[in-house]
């Protein structure tokens, strides 16, 4: 395709912003062949009152996109007209075409609910990236996150969200949904996601975040017990729990608190990792709230 005056400006501007340098990232670890393989046989065929088809890996560059920056379907619409870098990801050149318009990426995430594409699509980057060898595998960090959703009941059913809950974290009370996710102990990548009402414990969903391939496991002190539990006793895997801290407020300096303290402080460095995906979804993706 012959590349327009816009295309050339851009090509040759001096500095790259931050917005640049991270969708050249993502355009290069996705494995886009791949992620076409999984969505084509739910392409619909054919666009109705004769629009030209807009092509099925833009309206997933367009959707990676919105999810990426945290966009609405309105918002991500009018950033391909204001954002250069944006629409170069995608792949529109306004001179010939117009962007997709909201109502028509609306629809392009409604086929990914149906076929329950979202989850394909997870599998598919998971598994390209331990055939990259990204994935060690051999230990998994479990951990959990809060994602607060509108508690008010001013809608059509006058009611909340049955898919929402409350839940109490110390003193303070939260309505949403809680994400648990289970992530690579070597390179921080999450391979497992589960979705669930806020008010359910950490520990009941952690034999759901294995692949089955550990060899340890890491948690917090919401994890305390997963041990015990019935479907977690014929794994053989070992768990790292962190102790409570009420119970490690009590360690003093002499020689056994000083080495419990030590292993404390050890696994809350290897766990980090886990609690990373966290800060990169609601503070750079800024999914703080459940739409």
């Amino acid at each position: 395709m012959q590349s327009s005056f816009s295309d050339l400006e851009y090509a040759a501007k001096k500095k790259l912003t931050r917005r640049d340098r991270f969708l050249a990232e993502i355009e290069a670890v996705t494995p886009w062949s791949a992620l076409m393989a999984e969505l084509e046989p739910h392409n619909p065929k054919g666009e109705c009152r004769g629009r030209p088809p807009i092509g099925l890996e833009r309206m997933l560059r367009m959707y990676v996109a919105q999810q990426c920056f945290g966009l609405t379907d309105e918002g991500i619409e009018d950033a391909v007209y204001d954002s250069q870098s944006i629409r170069r990801f995608v792949g529109i050149d306004l001179a010939r075409e117009s962007a997709p318009d909201a109502t028509t990426l609306l629809k392009f995430r409604r086929l990914f609910e149906t076929h329950e594409l979202t989850r394909k699509i997870f599998d598919t980057i998971n598994a390209h990236l331990a055939q990259k060898g990204l994935m060690m595998r051999e230990g998994t960090i479990v951990d959990a996150t809060l994602s607060a959703a509108p508690p008010s009941t001013k809608n059509r059913g006058q009611a909340h969200d049955p898919e929402m809950h409350q839940a109490k974290k110390g003193k303070q009370l939260y309505f949403g949904m809680k994400a648990h996710i289970g992530v690579d102990g070597d390179s921080g990548l999450v391979h497992t996601l589960v979705g669930t009402a806020a008010n359910v414990a950490d520990v009941t969903q952690a034999h759901t975040l294995l692949h089955g391939d550990e060899t340890d496991v890491l948690g917090d002190a919401g994890y305390q017990g997963v041990h015990k539990r019935d479907e977690n006793k014929e794994l053989t895997i070992i768990w790292h729990v962190s102790m409570r801290p009420g119970k490690r407020k009590t360690l003093d300096s002499s020689g056994l608190d000083r080495l419990l303290e030590q292993h404390a402080q050890a696994k809350a460095c290897i766990r980090t990792k886990g609690e990373h995906p966290f800060h990169v979804v609601k503070n750079l993706f800024r999914h703080r709230k459940t739409r």
